[in-house]
């Protein structure tokens, strides 16, 4: 019998990273289109948050429009020396995480080298199977399809057996056509039809329907 996955976004679902490292980020990628199209700051600005809304990230646009390199882009973005004044720590994170039975995955948007080292930071990258980040899934972020299917083929797992905890609203929408339960981590009071349940943070999953209702079940097999 196959055990039950639990899918978790990392940037704003496991730890807050309004507060310091997105503000960071967007300036370093404002500055890289600036730099690599020769464009002025506030048109790189507009370029940036344009790709982002169209296709869930930045990188997704340059590349199909640009014809940049994923992972020079990616380099010049997201320095790593930076994150350890950024990480804001989550008391009980941990505890919370090592409630959870069955296989634990974090799929991300972020590069493998970010997303790792964000994990270390915040004291549960131990707890996780395996890191899935934008090179895992081929440079199709979520809310991709293609995204999603590549991780679902990675994993060996079917997509009823998937439950994504993710801030992003498009993202929760593709994992629930592919038949995934899902959780909204925010604090909008609104929950459209394909959210399944709703949590300001992650520490209030042991409270949640879902996690009392998958929590200990067994599923049916692959």
């Amino acid at each position: 019998m196959s055990r039950k996955v639990w899918i978790f976004d990392l940037d704003n679902t496991l730890h807050d990273a309004d507060a310091e490292i997105f503000p960071h980020l967007h300036i370093a990628m404002t500055r890289y289109i600036m730099s690599e199209l020769s464009l002025k700051e506030e048109a790189a600005c507009l370029l940036r948050q344009h790709y982002w809304r169209l296709y869930g990230a930045t990188l997704k646009g340059l590349m199909r429009h640009h014809q940049v390199h994923p992972h020079h882009f990616l380099q010049q973005t997201h320095p790593l020396d930076e994150l350890p004044r950024m990480v804001r720590t989550v008391k009980r994170l941990r505890h919370t995480l090592q409630q959870l039975s069955g296989r634990k995955v974090v799929f991300t948007n972020a590069p493998m080298n970010y997303a790792k080292r964000v994990l270390e930071l915040l004291a549960i990258d131990d707890l996780y199977d395996q890191v899935f980040s934008v090179e895992s899934s081929g440079f199709h972020p979520k809310p991709a399809m293609r995204g999603f299917q590549h991780l679902l083929q990675t994993l060996k797992v079917n997509a009823s057996n998937c439950i994504l905890l993710e801030d992003s609203l498009p993202a929760l929408m593709t994992a629930k056509r592919l038949g995934m339960k899902t959780i909204h981590v925010s604090s909008r009071p609104k929950r459209p039809s394909y959210v399944d349940a709703r949590i300001s943070s992650v520490l209030e999953l042991p409270y949640t329907w879902l996690y009392k209702t998958y929590n200990n079940a067994e599923c049916a097999p692959d």
